[in-house]
């Protein structure tokens, strides 16, 4: 399945190790390794991928991979080879959210440098850490009236300028997955965010949160780098 006009399929794979892993001989360990990575590195040709660790971040999950393509059947075709590999028996998807990109209805004339809302391609940059959740509003946010809408975004547009060392991704996911959408947070400073987010708890807007967790806080790494991480 293609999209149309140019919009991504974006997807969110968390995965979760078997300690029992980490027992296996050094060399088999190694190979395991080598074949996952390279299972990544040749999806790479053809969709963006980016790898982050979250070991010693979370409990529930090691490490993520934030994909983007033009097709479901990419996204299907590389998990089907990922799951195949002997790494792949030693893991499990607790957390898997799938998205697409959209223009924000919001956006308009509002222009923000480095920022998301104008763009259906989705356009990574080079920060360290990666802020990921789900997000769900209430049904009464949406039965506003359109103007009132816009204003309480303006408001959170307003704050968000203030942590240029913040850059957010927004997916949408409609009818595709159990959120409404997907935002991803890529950051330098950790403290900018967290003081962001603090920020973001008392404009008007965040009384029509319904759920916004779990939220996982990644580190930017290689896919080498994130499976080297696990300890094997």
């Amino acid at each position: 399945m293609e999209n149309s006009n140019g919009r991504q399929f974006v997807k969110f794979n968390f995965f979760k190790l078997d300690a029992a892993w980490r027992r296996l001989p050094e060399s088999e360990r190694t190979d395991n390794k080598l074949e996952f990575a390279a299972v990544v590195e040749e999806s790479a040709s053809h969709m963006l991928i980016r790898s982050y660790s979250l070991v010693g971040l979370r409990g529930d999950v090691d490490f993520l991979l934030w994909q983007a393509t033009d097709t479901l059947e990419s996204l299907q075709d590389m998990a089907t080879s990922l799951w195949r590999t002997g790494l792949g028996s030693y893991l499990t998807q607790p957390y898997s959210y799938l998205a697409m990109t959209h223009r924000s209805q919001y956006v308009g004339g509002h222009k923000h440098a480095g920022q998301e809302g104008t763009s259906v391609r989705v356009k990574p940059g080079q920060a360290d850490y990666f802020v990921v959740y789900p997000f769900l509003k209430t049904r009464e946010w949406y039965l506003l009236p359109e103007d009132e809408r816009q204003r309480m975004m303006n408001e959170h547009f307003r704050i968000g300028h203030k942590y240029p060392s913040v850059k957010i991704n927004t997916t949408y996911s409609f009818g595709l997955d159990d959120q409404e959408f997907v935002v991803a947070f890529e950051t330098n400073s950790p403290s900018d965010f967290l003081d962001l987010v603090m920020e973001l708890r008392g404009v008007e807007g965040s009384l029509y949160t319904l759920r916004d967790t779990p939220i996982f806080t990644a580190i930017h790494r290689s896919i080498d780098d994130t499976l080297d991480s696990l300890g094997g």
